[in-house]
């Protein structure tokens, strides 16, 4: 039986922040929905009510351009070992960008990875929690490293004018794009 509240609890917290993996789901008022998987230790609770999750450049900005145009998202983390459950997070969120004068305040609750683009700022509306008892038991073997270590090797000057031409979704929704490198902090 799903459950509703309008925050996020001492137990929600300690089942999102032992979770690997977490989905983000966004959509605008016509286009495609937008599903993405994201690893990394990159997801963060903020307080009860604010959560946030740093993300790198990646094929699409899919996330960023329906946040600019709806504002809703919504985050679910799966518990793939025991005891099995689903927690989903429904909100409004903005993107967050290192030209943004709120940047640092944001950034200093994360490591910073290389090719850092942006973070996502979510406000809680809703958690859900349903049963999970379809999620398959499962282990992290490891992160998978090749993202951090394509934008490791990047040359700054071919990011920052690559990631400068993304300024469109895949349905033509407009983004911003970010305006600098970052190298991360620990390359």
């Amino acid at each position: 039986m799903a459950e509703f509240t309008d925050a996020l609890s001492e137990k929600h917290i300690a089942m999102i922040t032992a979770q690997p993996v977490f989905f983000v789901a966004t959509a605008a008022a016509e286009g495609r929905i937008n599903l993405s998987p994201k690893g990394y230790d990159a997801f963060r609770v903020l307080s009860p009510t604010r959560v946030a999750y740093l993300d790198l450049g990646g094929s699409g900005n899919e996330t960023h351009a329906h946040l600019a145009a709806d504002g809703r998202i919504t985050v679910m983390f799966c518990n793939f070992q025991q005891p099995a459950l689903i927690l989903r997070i429904y909100g409004r969120g903005r993107a967050v960008l290192p030209q943004d004068a709120e940047w640092g305040a944001l950034a200093s609750h994360f490591t910073l990875l290389p090719g850092t683009r942006q973070i996502f700022d979510i406000a809680v509306e809703s958690v859900q929690t349903s049963c999970g008892y379809g999620v398959p038991l499962m282990q992290l073997d490891s992160e998978r490293e090749t993202l951090v270590k394509y934008h490791r090797l990047a040359d700054p000057a071919a990011w920052e004018a690559k990631t400068a031409g993304r300024t469109r979704s895949i349905d033509g929704l407009p983004t911003r794009a970010t305006d600098r490198y970052i190298a991360g902090e620990d390359a």
